[in-house]
């Protein structure tokens, strides 16, 4: 969710200042208050051209500091920005922010840009500037609701995005994300009602159905739930989620020919120990025993690390080196029984064979090891065991 949310954060934020930009732009190429020692035709073809990096360079040869004229920085600051370059553009606008601290163009390039550096206590610094100018800014409301939730200030989270919400309830992304703080809070009818508000006005809003489909899951409203879950499935979104919501929502109703129906919809990719379980169960009630063995298994497999035999082989290890070998034995047996690794049959035999003096066990275990099939690149290994079998045998 949070990566979803930083790349709209960004993605608006870009949008917002490009308007702003072009804004600067246009003001600085049509000013006749400043002195006119650049080149304004020649300065507009390199920005046609995106030749920002010579326009910038091309301006630090007209002017020499002492800047202190704002429509000079204003273009020094906006060409360094659309040249990537946004540590020269701060400084710029940092400069004219000194001069004129109420400049909302400024501010929001400021904001901005450290927004797009992951510099959030600035840019909530700045947006906040902006919000005591024009409280009634929808997009800076919400930009701070989003920033916020960066932080992990619920409060102020939710105190920007219902402020968000009320300049207009109709806007999807904020109605989506400020419902799921009011659920999280249990605050089910207000999240109920924002995202209502917002479907009216969008009915096929895939965001909207998504987040009511979550919150009547979360309500335990499975009927709608699964309502929902189709609506979503019509406009073609067959997201994982979305068919574990409804197999889950069967599961409740005890609609399992549905649940295992939606189950098995689900790539193998997405399955987890719970939707194999799930399926297991409704075969089960089914009387389906062969295919409930079958999802019990996967079950089983799915809640199991397959690298736990390389734990108890690394503890059996340690215990050994550190002379606690009935530990040591008890480990590499574990490890055995989740996984049949010929370098841990012969760690075991090895075991047997030096330190417990314990030559039945340790000819076992060599031959479990020759009888694995080691790679070729432990030939030495099968080679030094089949002559321990031989010696432990006395043959």
């Amino acid at each position: 969710m949070d990566l979803l949310i930083l790349t709209n954060i960004l993605v608006e934020i870009t949008c917002h200042m490009k308007f702003i930009l072009f804004c600067f732009a246009l003001t600085l190429l049509t000013t006749t208050t400043i002195a006119q020692k650049a080149n304004d035709a020649l300065l507009l073809d390199m920005y046609q051209n995106q030749k920002y990096k010579e326009a910038a360079d091309y301006l630090k040869s007209i002017y020499t500091e002492p800047i202190i004229d704002m429509k000079v920085l204003s273009r020094f600051a906006y060409t360094y920005q659309m040249a990537g370059k946004p540590v020269d553009a701060l400084a710029y606008y940092q400069r004219m922010y000194n001069q004129d601290s109420t400049n909302l163009g400024v501010l929001f390039n400021l904001a901005g840009i450290n927004a797009n550096r992951d510099d959030n206590a600035k840019a909530i610094l700045y947006y906040q500037k902006i919000i005591a100018i024009d409280s009634l800014n929808f997009n800076v409301n919400k930009q701070l609701g989003r920033l916020y939730h960066f932080k992990s200030d619920t409060v102020n989270t939710v105190k920007y995005l219902s402020k968000a919400n009320k300049i207009n309830p109709e806007e999807a992304e904020v109605a989506s994300e400020l419902s799921g703080f009011y659920a999280f809070q249990s605050k089910f009818k207000e999240a109920d009602v924002v995202l209502r508000h917002a479907l009216a006005a969008d009915t096929t809003n895939i965001i909207l159905i998504r987040s009511l489909m979550k919150l009547n899951y979360n309500m335990g409203k499975f009927p709608a739930t699964i309502k929902f879950c189709k609506t979503l499935l019509e406009l073609g979104d067959n997201s994982a989620d979305n068919y574990n919501k409804m197999g889950s929502s069967y599961y409740a109703l005890k609609n399992y020919e549905c649940c295992i129906e939606a189950f098995l919809l689900l790539p193998t990719i997405f399955q987890t120990e719970r939707t194999y379980y799930l399926t297991a169960i409704s075969f089960k009630k089914l009387k389906d025993y062969g295919k409930c063995l079958e999802y019990l298994d996967l079950t089983l497999k799915q809640s199991i690390s397959p690298n736990t035999y390389a734990y108890y082989s690394e503890m059996a290890d340690t215990y050994q080196t550190t002379h606690k070998l009935k530990a040591a034995t008890t480990n590499y047996q574990k490890s055995l029984f989740f996984e049949e690794k010929p370098m841990v049959f012969y760690s075991l035999a090895s075991l047997y064979d030096n330190d417990l003096k314990d030559k039945r066990n340790a000819i076992k275990y060599f031959k479990k090891y020759i009888d694995s099939k080691p790679p070729v690149k432990e030939k030495d290994y099968v080679e030094y065991s089949q002559s321990r079998i031989k010696v432990l045998s006395g043959k």
